[in-house]
């Protein structure tokens, strides 16, 4: 059993993908980010960053207490050894799955972020930061797009935990103003993943937890975090 602790944004959804295509068994605990259960003491026990998601592995392959993870880069390479599944054991090819993996977690992800942030939720609409981040978005869409070029998947011919923790990056195109119509390579693999049986699941085992749009007040929870406002939580 997988305790997940989860909310239905890009990086919660990594960990559903991995786990429904794992077929692993896996509960879900709620962390409404815009009402501050990541700020809860019982959770910052084990994911001491306030972010989800964060894992907790009851029945870990050493056989010894539950094993907590966090951060979503960590969880997916856990689990990917775990399970000995979707992460090759041949060095090259492992190499080369973990130098995506880590695009996504140093740039795809962070650079879309903010781009949804300054594009959607910032309260200002600054026009240079607006541009920064939608251009940069623009620019690893492409670099992802021609990595895809003659291959099905991004470290290959095999799905891997890259593709999984960059697709839900992908899945808010239109809010990140990237058209893939002009990424045919990512537009194919995209379109290739969001078939699949395990993403339409992963998918699914998040509805109903979000409802409608943000409040003010919780973008004030999620967006005004400094160290005094965790430490006094």
């Amino acid at each position: 059993m997988i305790d997940l602790y989860y909310w239905p944004t890009p990086n919660g959804h990594k960990i559903t993908l991995f786990l429904e295509e794992a077929g692993l068994e896996y509960k879900i605990h709620s962390v409404n980010i815009g009402a501050g259960d990541q700020f809860k003491p019982e959770f910052l026990a084990f994911s001491p960053n306030n972010r989800m998601p964060a894992i907790i592995d009851q029945n870990p392959a050493d056989g010894g207490d539950p094993i907590t993870v966090f951060e979503s880069g960590a969880i997916l390479q856990y689990l990917a050894e775990k399970t000995g599944k979707f992460l090759p054991t041949d060095v090259r090819a492992k190499k080369t799955v973990m130098e995506w993996l880590f695009w996504q977690m140093g740039g795809l992800g962070p650079m879309a972020g903010q781009n949804h942030h300054f594009s959607g939720y910032a309260p200002e609409k600054i026009p240079y930061a607006i541009t920064r981040y939608v251009n940069e978005t623009n620019r690893l869409y492409g670099v992802l797009n021609k990595r895809l070029d003659g291959r099905t998947f991004i470290a290959g011919d095999d799905y891997s935990i890259a593709d999984m923790a960059c697709y839900p990056w992908i899945v808010s195109h239109e809010k990140q103003q990237q058209d893939l119509n002009n990424f045919p390579n990512l537009k194919r693999w995209f379109e290739n993943i969001q078939a699949r049986p395990a993403t339409i699941a992963a998918y699914k085992a998040g509805e109903g937890l979000r409802s409608g749009e943000m409040s003010e007040e919780d973008k004030k929870v999620l967006f005004g975090q400094t160290a005094r406002s965790t430490q006094n939580t």
